[in-house]
């Protein structure tokens, strides 16, 4: 039941970041959530979008290295202390976190968390046991 991250390398100039956007928006992709992780020289953008091949096809006929992930995506309660609940679901398994990031969407009662860690159906078994429901690619395109 994995969520499919894309990961674009991005050089670390003015406008590189705006390219990708408008290169998305013109193939009418959403972007539901983002992190950018950078360095002097390039930046690793990671995504999800609401149409993951057209993405990838878009992005790579424009030139740009994409990788696709598979990543958790953990349904939550837009309340505080509901983060820290399903990260100590995974602590309490042993399960490091490698990143996540956070979104929300069009409710007012759920929040988002993307997550990254060595084994993914391990994770998701420990969060649906704990009461957490995973989404999915199906579910971001509803978003």
């Amino acid at each position: 039941m994995a969520l499919n991250q894309l990961s674009v390398f991005v050089d670390n100039t003015p406008g590189a970041l705006a390219d990708i956007a408008e290169v998305l928006a013109n193939a009418d992709i959403n972007l539901r959530a983002l992190s950018i992780a950078d360095t002097e020289r390039f930046g690793i953008l990671r995504m999800i979008v609401s149409d993951n091949r057209m993405a990838v096809s878009v992005l790579k006929g424009k030139g740009y290295i994409v990788k696709e992930t598979e990543v958790v995506g953990v349904k939550i309660g837009d309340q505080p202390g509901k983060m820290a609940e399903a990260l100590k679901v995974l602590d309490l398994a042993e399960i490091n976190l490698e990143y996540l990031y956070a979104f929300c969407a069009r409710t007012e009662r759920h929040a988002y968390l993307v997550i990254r860690v060595a084994d993914n159906q391990k994770a998701e078994e420990v969060l649906t046991a704990a009461g957490f429901h995973m989404i999915e690619d199906s579910d971001v395109a509803k978003l």
